[in-house]
């Protein structure tokens, strides 16, 4: 079972503060339907990047099973439990070299499917996100909404928020995350045409306007009709970027995550002139909109034809 989430209280350390990280991002194509051959390469490049120094490695949306499923049906049969057999071949790589390793794949419970990503270190399973907001596109046209509530998972002191892809493009889903302590905030995605200004703003925005650490990584490839945008990135609490990757081939990339800078909210610019506190100076009593239900006019069908992210 993966283990529960305690929610942390919010930039209260509640031990030494963790040192610097390294991470790496792996923008890979991907086999389709082929989870065996994904999943021995994502562990070669785990040896690989470990061996570069990095203690954690992030992979693209479905990076276990390929996105682009035409029936629940197609797909069910490469969906896998967590923990499950991936996970346990992931684990004794990272339990190897000491390591954590994100990566998106199809999680089975019951009769349900989730577009889900799981973070596995040397002892299994820290933590597994199920993805909350579904475009109609792909395999999100037929897996289930996440059930799920936003959670942050600890590796060794650092706190670490997952989020998938269209889930990007709302900023709660990443406030949320912030305010549960989140250092860096990960995004495994499979950003199709259409999904630039994600790629170009979305990234940098996130990461600026919560002071976090935020990753997108990206695939590239080709998967039934749809090319991939690649361009993944690596932000830090200001919004600049570290790391970034081409569009059209894959790439490794690295950047340094320190989780005193992120858990840092009050940034004094000029001392007594010019302060910012992007969580302190907060007026949630202004945003009830954000909490209303959707009304049954503005809700879309899952059944219905709709726009990419």
């Amino acid at each position: 079972m993966v283990p529960s989430f305690h929610p942390i209280v919010a930039f209260t350390p509640l031990r030494p503060m963790p040192p610097t990280w390294k991470i790496a991002l792996a923008q890979i194509d991907i086999a389709f339907a082929d989870p065996q051959r994904n999943l021995a390469r994502m562990c070669d490049l785990v040896r690989r990047t470990a061996a570069s120094g990095a203690r954690l490695t992030l992979f693209p949306e479905a990076a276990l099973t390929g996105y682009c499923f035409e029936s629940l049906d197609e797909a069910r049969p490469l969906a896998e439990p967590i923990p499950g057999p991936s996970t346990q071949t992931m684990q004794e790589v990272c339990r190897e070299r000491g390591v954590f390793a994100i990566y998106g794949m199809l999680e089975l419970d019951g009769p349900r499917v989730f577009n889900a990503a799981v973070l596995v270190g040397p002892d299994g399973v820290v933590g597994a996100y199920r993805k909350i907001h579904l475009p109609y596109l792909g395999v999100d046209r037929f897996t289930t909404p996440g059930d799920r509530p936003f959670a942050v998972h600890e590796a060794d002191g650092l706190r670490i928020g997952m989020h998938i892809c269209y889930d990007g493009g709302f900023p709660e889903s990443a406030r949320v995350l912030t305010l549960l302590g989140a250092d860096l905030i990960v995004l495994p995605t499979n950003w199709p045409p259409g999904a630039q200004c994600m790629a170009g703003c979305a990234v940098n925005t996130r990461a600026m306007e919560n002071h976090v650490y935020y990753a997108a990584c990206d695939r590239v490839g080709q998967e039934r009709g749809f090319r991939f945008l690649g361009r993944s990135k690596i932000c830090d609490p200001r919004g600049e970027v570290l790391a970034e990757a081409p569009h059209d081939r894959e790439e490794i990339l690295y950047a340094q995550i320190d989780p005193a800078r992120a858990r840092n909210k009050r940034i004094v610019r000029v001392p007594g002139l010019h302060v910012i506190d992007r969580l302190g100076d907060r007026r949630p009593e202004m945003y009830g909109p954000l909490v209303a239900p959707v009304p049954p006019s503005q809700r879309r069908s899952r059944q219905s034809e709709g726009d990419g992210p």
